[in-house]
């Protein structure tokens, strides 16, 4: 099978979650890093091996960013990387599939569902030799699974809510044989 190198500079994760009961919040992790195991256009074998860095959390306001590395949130000094192992694939038709896996955050590990569209591969047109494949996966989950509990009351509701949706936008390089 083809090996795949995840390009920190082409990737996001980005997720939204419900901010004093009335807006979205929206951040993103731009430090990916990991590997895609597959042979396009045949993904039923696909493997991910993925991690994040959690201290790479950027919502756009330093003072938030700072409060979400910290042991109310993502814990980043305990716990500095957000890793996805897949552990099962289920394929769709029209290069969309259900890729589940084993996520850990804060040391916590759960199974995940992502909803999965594939795109390519394509022959980068700037370096001669390179092949890339894209995915953009999405899914929703509740941050208290993973231990991340903090919250604050308020007059009807809460400051953050439990369900986060997250995006992500991956784009991986063939690696040399």
């Amino acid at each position: 099978m083809a090996k795949w190198i995840i390009d920190p500079d082409h990737s996001v994760a980005a997720f939204a979650v419900r901010h004093m009961m009335i807006s979205n919040v929206h951040g993103q992790f731009n430090r990916i890093s990991g590997v895609i195991q597959c042979d396009p256009p045949d993904f039923a074998h696909l493997t991910v091996d993925a991690e994040i860095d959690a201290a790479g959390v950027y919502t756009g306001i330093q003072k938030r960013d700072e409060h979400l590395r910290s042991s109310d949130f993502f814990d980043a000094a305990k716990y500095p990387k957000i890793v996805f192992k897949s552990t099962r694939v289920e394929t769709g038709g029209d290069n969309r599939y259900k890729i589940t896996g084993n996520l850990t955050v804060r040391g916590i590990t759960r199974s995940l569902t992502l909803a999965v569209e594939s795109s390519g591969p394509v022959k980068d047109p700037f370096e001669e030799g390179l092949t890339s494949i894209g995915f953009t996966a999405s899914t929703k989950l509740n941050r208290e699974d993973y231990g991340i509990m903090w919250n604050a009351d308020m007059d009807g509701g809460v400051i953050v809510g439990q369900e986060v949706l997250i995006t992500l936008n991956v784009e991986a390089d063939r690696a040399s044989e």
